[in-house]
């Protein structure tokens, strides 16, 4: 059985995005929109990324995604025609073409490909939501944290030669995108102070190194055998 219709490119839909939208600027740690706000755009990445995340009825955060230039955020409640119910929030400078609710609804009905698009987009993080679960259920935390490292290394890596290694045999892959402690604990559902101690075991046996909120996967191989049920 054959595809939806031709999917548009990242650079394509971002096209739209700035054509019929309007551009903004946040810097990092600003944020783009709150829980409990109205639900008035969807927003493609420019330039950036940014973190999505909710709040527990303790007040702590849960971090449910983190967005990559050439990406859509806050599509599901424009959809739904709800509020918000995550934060928005720069993780560096941050650069998104914002389209309102009726001219995205009115892309959606005037433009096949435009839509076909957008539901693979929702098929794919659904897909993702199920992953998720999956891993909170099957794994233990040093799994997830694995599962992440490696899942970041290939959407967002950049790989550069490892001096101590044969370039043929592994490559250093810096990951591209700073996070704290605190916030990959917030994104596989951990402690802190368990994905210090997780991190410090993989630098011992030189599966990655760490500069400050910067992580760099030294052997993938060696991150890989982490990845036990």
């Amino acid at each position: 059985m054959g595809s939806l219709a031709v999917a548009l490119t990242g650079h394509e839909l971002g096209e739209f995005f700035r054509q019929k939208g309007k551009v903004f600027t946040f810097r990092a740690g600003q944020v783009v929109f709150m829980a409990g706000e109205e639900s008035n755009r969807v927003f493609f990445i420019l330039r950036g990324r940014v973190k999505i995340y909710r709040l527990t009825p303790s007040g702590s955060s849960v971090t449910v995604s983190i967005r990559h230039p050439g990406e859509i955020f806050g599509l599901a409640e424009v959809l739904g025609g709800s509020e918000r119910v995550c934060f928005a929030e720069a993780l560096e400078e941050l650069e998104v073409a914002g389209l309102k609710n009726k001219d995205f609804e009115t892309m959606l009905l005037d433009n096949p490909v435009f839509a076909g698009t957008i539901a693979i987009i929702l098929a794919k993080r659904l897909r993702e939501a199920e992953t998720i679960i999956y891993e909170m259920v099957c794994y233990q935390a040093p799994s997830r944290l694995a599962h992440l490292l490696l899942k970041l290394a290939g959407c967002c890596g950049q790989a550069e030669p490892n001096p101590a290694v044969s370039q043929l045999k592994s490559q250093r892959i810096k990951l591209g995108i700073r996070l704290s402690h605190r916030e990959i604990a917030e994104m596989i559902g951990s402690s802190r102070q368990t994905v210090t101690s997780i991190l410090n075991a993989m630098v011992r046996e030189k599966a990655i190194d760490m500069r400050y909120k910067e992580i760099i996967v030294l052997d993938r191989k060696k991150l890989e055998r982490w990845l036990v049920v």
